[in-house]
C-alpha cells in the first residue's frame, strides 16, 4: 500500500512537468508545419521563420523550467543560470551579431544598393542576389554564390554600378611611330562598334618603348557588363589590324626572312572555314540567380507602385475611375502572379546551386 501511494506521489509530482513537456513539444512541432507550409514558397521570409521558431523553442525551455518538480530556491537558481548563459553568450557575440545586424539595417535605410546590383567591395565583385538582415549574398562572375556579412559590407569601399549605365574602357600599349590622332580614331571607332556611347580617349603613360592609351565609353546596358568588356577588347584588337597597325611586344624579334611590307595582322578566315555560332553570354551564365533576384525586385516594385495608384482611386472613385481601377488591379494580379512564378524558380534554383 506505501509503494502504491509512493508512485501516486511521485505521478503526481512529476504530472505538471510530463504535460508541460507534451505541451511543448506539440506546440513546437505544430508552429514548424504551420509556418513552413505557410511560407514555402516565400523563401525571402526564411529570416522571420527562424526568428520566431527560435523565439518559441527559448519560450518552450523556460516554461519546462518551471514545471521541473523542484523547491522554488533550486528553480530561481536554474532560470538565473540560464539568464547568465544568455547574457554570457550575447556579450561574447554581440560585437559581430548585434555589428551586423546594425549593418544590415544601415543597407536597408541607406539603399545604396539592392538586389541585382552589379558590385565591388573589397576584392569581391558580382551582382546582388540577397540581402538579409545579417549576411548579404553576392553571385559572382563564374556563377559562385559569396555570403558576405553585412559588416564587410559597411566596412569596405562599396562600389556600386549605376542602373542608367557606366563606363568601360581597354588598354593597349602601342609604339612611338604612330601618330595619337590615327590611334585614337581607330579606338573611337572600336568604342562605337560595340554601342558605347560618349567615346573618349587617353593617353595613360608615355613608356620607354611604347604609349599606353586608353579607350572608354558609356555603356548604358549594365545587364551586358562582362559580355561589353570582352566585345570592345575584340573590337580594338579587330580595329587596329584593320587598320594595318602591329601590335607587338617592343623586344619582338623574328630571324624568319620577311618581306619588308609583311604586316603581323591575322587574315580574314571566314572564307577558310564556317563561321562560329554566337557564343552563348558571359552575363547570361554568370549571373543567373542574380537576374532572377532583380526581376523578382522590380515585380515588387511594380506591385507596390500599383498598390499606391489603387489607394489613390479609392480616395477619389468616380464613374470613370472604375474601369481605370479594374484594369489596375488585373495587371496586379498577372503581376503577382509573375513575382509567385519568380520567387519559385528562384528557391529552385537556389537549392539546386
Amino acid at each position: 500500500m506505501d509503494l502504491l501511494e509512493n508512485w501516486l506521489a511521485l505521478a503526481v509530482r512529476f504530472l505538471p512537468l510530463v504535460v508541460t513537456l507534451a505541451a511543448v513539444t506539440s506546440l513546437l512541432a505544430f508552429m514548424n508545419g504551420y509556418f513552413r507550409r505557410r511560407w514555402k514558397d516565400s523563401p525571402h521570409l526564411q529570416f522571420r521563420f527562424q526568428l520566431l521558431m527560435l523565439a518559441l523553442t527559448l519560450a518552450g525551455g523556460l516554461a519546462v523550467i518551471i514545471a521541473l518538480p523542484v523547491d522554488e530556491v533550486l528553480r530561481g537558481q536554474l532560470l538565473g543560470l540560464i539568464g547568465i548563459l544568455l547574457s554570457a553568450a550575447i556579450a561574447l557575440s554581440s560585437t559581430t551579431f548585434i555589428g551586423n545586424i546594425l549593418a544590415g539595417v544601415m543597407l536597408k535605410v541607406v539603399r545604396s544598393a539592392g538586389p541585382g546590383d552589379f558590385i565591388t567591395v573589397g576584392d569581391l565583385t558580382g551582382r546582388i542576389t540577397e540581402m538579409d538582415l545579417l549576411h548579404t549574398q553576392v553571385q559572382t562572375e563564374f556563377r559562385d554564390l559569396v555570403t558576405v556579412p553585412n559588416l564587410f559590407m559597411v566596412t569596405q569601399p562599396l562600389h556600386v554600378v549605376r542602373a542608367s549605365g557606366t563606363i568601360i574602357h581597354a588598354e593597349v600599349s602601342l609604339g612611338y611611330d604612330l601618330h595619337h590622332e590615327r590611334v585614337a580614331d581607330v579606338l573611337l571607332t572600336a568604342a562605337a562598334k560595340v554601342g558605347l556611347k560618349d567615346g573618349f580617349v587617353q593617353v595613360r603613360k608615355l613608356g620607354d618603348a611604347s604609349i599606353s592609351y586608353r579607350i572608354a565609353g558609356l555603356l548604358e546596358d549594365v545587364q551586358s557588363l562582362i559580355s561589353a568588356r570582352s566585345d570592345l577588347r575584340k573590337a580594338v584588337l579587330d580595329g587596329l589590324h584593320d587598320a594595318g597597325i602591329e601590335i607587338v611586344s617592343p623586344s619582338f624579334m623574328n630571324t624568319r626572312a620577311l618581306d619588308v611590307e609583311q604586316r603581323f595582322v591575322p587574315r580574314p578566315d571566314g572564307a577558310l572555314r564556317p563561321r562560329r555560332k554566337p557564343e552563348a553570354r558571359a552575363d547570361e551564365v554568370a549571373f543567373d540567380v542574380a537576374q532572377e533576384a532583380a526581376s523578382v525586385e522590380e515585380l515588387r516594385k511594380a506591385i507596390e507602385l500599383l498598390d499606391s495608384e489603387l489607394r489613390e482611386l479609392k480616395r477619389s472613385e468616380t464613374e470613370g475611375d472604375k474601369a481605370l481601377r479594374q484594369r489596375l488591379e488585373t495587371q496586379k494580379q498577372r503581376l503577382s502572379a509573375d513575382l509567385e512564378a519568380a520567387e519559385a524558380r528562384r528557391a529552385t534554383g537556389e537549392h539546386k546551386a
